[in-house]
């Protein structure tokens, strides 16, 4: 249990300093916002999953994500009890990749986002944020479910990571994507004002998004196995 602990912190403490980082590094906003920029990004997210899933996949199953826990716990495949203990440590985690980026902004880095990386609901407002949340958040938990159950599973990591790149894609210019409460609660607890005031729609959404996806996928895998 200890070893799936650490591994889901480090695991979500990599991704929160990685791809968290890249936007903090490298997102332009406003105006001046690239298709690039954009990309780069999302790219960054789906290549740091795609790594973590193969290198911390075989102690923890590499969740680093609340919202695959829940989904996990919903479905069956995890226990209750070891599910808690993972989105704590999750959260954790994210908190400490987050903190470490804002040593590097008090250090001279500049933050092109303006708030750490946060999640903001200001494009389409708390409604519209809610939903893009949820609709993807049960895609991208939807493709874990799917692929880590199909006889392809030495390929899960790279599908799952391509499917985080995708749903960022859409995601970046209308809420700079969440789909993971963890990822979401970092930056936005150490940076504070609206982002911690918005900071519930980041962490319900998701979750809604992954109890969704249980419900749906495994009905939809016994259809497709059915048939």
């Amino acid at each position: 249990m200890v070893r799936k602990l650490v591994a889901e912190f480090l695991g979500t403490a990599i991704l929160v300093i990685v791809a968290v980082g890249a936007a903090v590094g490298g997102l332009k906003s406003g105006p001046d916002q690239s298709v690039l920029n954009i990309v780069g990004v999302a790219l960054a997210f789906g290549l740091v999953l795609l790594a973590l899933a193969y290198s911390i996949g075989g102690i923890s199953g590499c969740h680093v994500n609340p919202a695959v826990t829940i989904a996990m716990m919903a479905t069956r495949r995890q226990g209750i009890q070891e599910g808690i203990y993972f989105i704590i440590a999750q959260f954790l985690g994210a908190l400490a990749g987050a903190g470490l980026l804002k040593y590097l902004v008090h250090s001279g880095l500049k933050d092109t986002t303006g708030a750490l990386g946060s999640n903001s609901t200001a494009t389409v407002g708390t409604a519209g944020s809610f939903i893009t949340e949820v609709v993807l958040t049960f895609i991208f938990v939807g493709v874990i479910l799917l692929v880590t159950k199909s006889e392809n599973v030495g390929f899960a990591g790279l599908t799952i990571g391509l499917a985080l790149a995708a749903v960022h894609l859409v995601g970046i210019p209308i809420t700079g994507t969440s789909v993971n409460p963890a990822r979401s609660f970092g930056p936005a607890i150490l940076t504070g004002g609206s982002s911690l005031n918005e900071l519930w729609v980041f962490i319900a959404a998701p979750l809604v998004g992954g109890l969704i996806a249980a419900a749906v996928i495994p009905w939809l895998a016994s259809q497709k196995a059915d048939a």
